[in-house]
C-alpha cells in the first residue's frame, strides 16, 4: 500500500536535488501552496505528460516563496527529493480543492558518486562551459540536472538505473562536448565585424 500525498500535475518532471521556479496561480494550487507553508509538507509533481505510461511523478518541497501578488498569485522555487509511482489520483485530498495520489516513493540514492569516467566527462564539460561548481563530488542526479535535458530526456533516464542510467549520461555528456567543439570551430570560420 502507497501514501497518499497532495499532488499537482504539470508537464514537468524535476529530477532529485533540482530547484524549479514555479508561478502559482489556481486557487487549488494556491491552497496547495498555503498548506506546504503552514505544515511545511512534501507533494507530488505528477508528470502530466503523454509519454509518462509508466506514471512516474517528483516528490518536491517548497524551498522558498519569491513573490506573492496581490491576486493570490505567488511564484515559488520547490526542491526535488525524490520520484514516485502513481498508483492512483483522486479529484481532492481530504477536504481540500487541490488533486492527491497513491503514491509508491522511489527512494533514490542521491549519496552514490557517478563513476571515475563519467566525472572526468563532466568536469570537462563544466570547464568548456565555464560552469564553477564547488561540489567535489557528483551524482547522476547532478550531472543530468547541469545537462538541462528535455522531459523525454528526462522521463527516460528516470526509467533507467544502474550502469545504463551512467551509459545514459556518457552519451548525453559526450553529445554536448561535440557541440561545444563545434561551436568553437564555428568562431574560426566565420568573423564577425
Amino acid at each position: 500500500m502507497g501514501t497518499t500525498i497532495p499532488m499537482f500535475p504539470l508537464t514537468i518532471l524535476p529530477l532529485p536535488g533540482e530547484l524549479v521556479p514555479l508561478h502559482i496561480f489556481e486557487p487549488r494550487y494556491q491552497e496547495l501552496l498555503d498548506d506546504a507553508e503552514a505544515d511545511d509538507i512534501k507533494f507530488g509533481i505528477y508528470f502530466n505528460h503523454a509519454i509518462n505510461i509508466q506514471r512516474v511523478g517528483s516528490l518536491v518541497k517548497l524551498e522558498r516563496i519569491i513573490k506573492k501578488y496581490e491576486t493570490g498569485e505567488s511564484d515559488i522555487i520547490v526542491k526535488c527529493y525524490d520520484a514516485f509511482t502513481m498508483d492512483k489520483m483522486y479529484r481532492s485530498y481530504r477536504s481540500k480543492q487541490y488533486s492527491a495520489g497513491d503514491v509508491n516513493y522511489w527512494k533514490i540514492n542521491q549519496q552514490a558518486p557517478v563513476s571515475p569516467k563519467l566525472e572526468e566527462l563532466f568536469r570537462e564539460y563544466l570547464l568548456k562551459r565555464n560552469i564553477i561548481r564547488p561540489e567535489s563530488f557528483f551524482n547522476a542526479y547532478a550531472v543530468a540536472i547541469e545537462l538541462n535535458l528535455d522531459v523525454n530526456d528526462r522521463y527516460d533516464f528516470m526509467l533507467t538505473e544502474g550502469k545504463a542510467q551512467e551509459s545514459f549520461l556518457i552519451q548525453r555528456v559526450r553529445y554536448q562536448l561535440h557541440l561545444l567543439a563545434q561551436e568553437e570551430r564555428s568562431k574560426d570560420v566565420f568573423h564577425l565585424n
